[in-house]
């Protein structure tokens, strides 16, 4: 139901009158005038798409646009939030108050702002501040929660997202990210809290004077020294040559000590963007998944010769990997192919713990098989989640009361948690495993790619393909949504070519998984090979996940086996949109 103007304006009026940025006030002021008449088509749309509906939870906590409205990023929203992530704290959490939030930003626009207005609104209601005084990267905050017994944690971060953005991540107490049911609980008490001015505030200076106002500026030094503790010993082999990228974030002081850990004393990274810079300049997408982001590292590479190429997102959570091919060009290992790396690797460490309690790898539903059945035959317990890591640590903390070790949790998006020491995806203690893993695949005379290829041989060749297609406009998306009805009602016998042996749907389907319900189609076919279908909730765009397998008896057969492939890849590709996207 589309909202009526009268109560659009109505909205936008009271968020002007609780704002405490000038700034957004301003920006506010000057979409009011142009669209308050209606005549003006793009205004009102822009109006309404800021005030329509409110900045809620996702799989990554609140995430969007800068700007003035309920639904962007901005410091109505954070002190609104945060004065709810308190009050449902107090409720839940013993002695939260005491116990205090720990506070971290990254170096994006508005971010100090943000993250300074977190600490005065926690301290005005009554809670103990922990924060860092600089920028630093998400997982270090996700440690620090831990690492003070703190009742949550607050980073001010939209990770990988455009220029434009900005976010809000909440980490529980146990240092997992913010889930059901406390997510929902926050955002009722937004909608029924007090308004951003009327919120008391607490200044840093007032809060360290009461002594309850405290840095964390040891955090990273307490991070580095548990890391090195859950390091494998080094073997003898020379540590890998290694090209780096902060891609203009924050990652680069930590990677840099997390892999002189690993015995990396060989490092070059990419200058231009090694520092902090809000504007991205050198990247379209700061996203190391997207095609061009690493352009400046594999220069790079190839201009040091390196063994072993890394990237981090803006706030180093995730990791992206390249290594030389066959060819000796640097090719970007796929986050699922750097997955399955890690998952045999770590399983084939010895652990003294492990070798009286089961451990376990944890991936999600979109995440191919691949590491799965490598992590079985190592003797490992596999769980299978949803997409998202609040999903995969939720369920790797019930598998450890269960009495089990978390090896590794990972998702194909080169999000990677190794173990224990953050609940969550970090880039940074994932840099360093890698380059361990290089050195003791070297020790054996493999690079990583022959480690890659050896184990398509003893698990068979996967290959997968993530296809994300925007749809036009809502009239697209709906036919999309009509189609997908039409799937429910009647599935289809073959895709492409390929007998379809089974069909789960998670929203309305019997669901063996025991996963919660979501909209998500998993299609089982012939052969072994895998179709997820997966509709955004929140704009315009249908993602495909294709995983497609064959065996193969030898290094021999590779390059044949991945070109066939590759061209089933380009089957189901061509048949999905024809079944499911509207035809121009």
């Amino acid at each position: 139901m589309i909202m009526p103007m009268h109560e659009l304006l109505q909205r936008a009026e009271q968020f002007r009158q609780d704002d405490p940025d000038p700034d957004t006030q301003a920006e506010l002021d000057a979409l009011l005038a142009r669209a308050s008449d209606g005549r003006d088509a793009q205004a009102v749309a822009e109006l309404r798409d800021r005030f329509a509906v409110r900045l809620s939870f996702g799989t990554a906590g609140l995430r969007g646009l800068l700007g003035a409205g309920d639904n962007r990023m901005n410091q109505r929203v954070v002190a609104q939030t945060t004065a709810a992530l308190c009050a449902e704290l107090a409720v839940q959490v013993p002695n939260a108050r005491q116990r205090g939030l720990c506070v971290a930003y990254d170096g994006r626009h508005k971010s100090r702002v943000f993250a300074d207005e977190v600490e005065a609104v926690a301290a005005g209601a009554g809670f103990v501040v922990r924060a860092f005084e600089e920028p630093v990267p998400t997982p270090l905050l996700a440690f620090s929660v831990l690492a003070t017994g703190a009742a949550a944690g607050v980073m001010i971060t939209a990770s990988h997202n455009p220029a434009a953005y900005n976010g809000y991540k909440v980490f529980w107490q146990d240092g997992a990210q913010l889930n059901t049911p406390h997510d929902s609980a926050i955002a009722q008490r937004i909608e029924r809290g007090p308004g951003a001015r009327e919120l008391p505030r607490t200044s840093r200076a007032e809060a360290r004077a009461h002594g309850t106002w405290h840095s964390l500026a040891a955090m990273p030094q307490r991070y580095l020294a548990e890391l090195q503790l859950r390091l494998h010993i080094p073997c003898n082999a020379q540590p890998p040559r290694v090209a780096y990228s902060a891609m203009h974030g924050v990652g680069e002081p930590m990677a840099r000590a997390a892999l002189e850990l690993a015995g990396v004393d060989d490092l070059a990274s990419v200058a231009e963007q090694a520092l902090p810079n809000p504007d991205f300049p050198t990247v379209r997408f700061p996203n190391p998944e997207e095609p061009g982001a690493l352009d400046r590292l594999l220069k790079l590479a190839r201009d040091t010769r390196a063994d072993l190429s890394l990237a981090n997102d803006p706030d180093a959570d995730r990791l992206a990997a390249a290594v030389p091919g066959l060819d000796g060009e640097p090719r970007a290992l796929t986050g699922n192919e750097l997955g399955a790396l890690l998952c045999d690797y770590l399983l084939a460490q010895p652990s003294a713990a492990a070798a009286t309690t089961k451990r376990c790898v944890v991936t999600t539903i979109v995440t191919s098989p691949f590491a799965e059945h490598i992590a079985r035959a190592r003797g490992a317990h596999v769980e299978i989640t949803l997409t998202g890591f609040k999903w995969i640590i939720a369920k790797a903390l019930e598998l450890e009361r269960q009495g089990m070790l978390l090896a590794l949790g990972f998702e194909e998006a080169l999000g990677y948690c190794v173990g224990d020491l953050v609940r969550d995806k970090d880039g940074i203690a994932a840099a360093a495993h890698v380059a361990q893993m290089a050195r003791w695949h070297a020790a054996d005379g493999r690079s990583l790619q022959r480690a890659l290829d050896d184990l398509y041989v003893r698990h068979g060749l996967w290959k997968s393909r993530q296809v994300s297609i925007a749809l036009s406009d809502q009239q697209a998306a709906q036919q999309v949504q009509r189609q997908l009805t039409a799937l429910r009602r009647k599935p289809p016998s073959q895709i492409a070519g390929l007998t379809v042996s089974s069909m789960q749907d998670l929203l309305y389907g019997p669901n063996p998984t025991g996963l919660p319900a979501s909209d998500v189609f998993i299609f089982q076919l012939e052969g072994g090979q895998r179709i997820t279908v997966r509709p955004s909730g929140t704009e315009p765009k249908l993602k495909l996940y294709l995983d497609c397998t064959r065996q193969v008896a030898s290094l021999a057969d590779l390059p044949s086996a991945h070109a066939k492939l590759e061209a089933l890849l380009d089957r189901f590709e061509h048949a999905l949109r024809g079944m499911l996207v509207p035809q121009p």
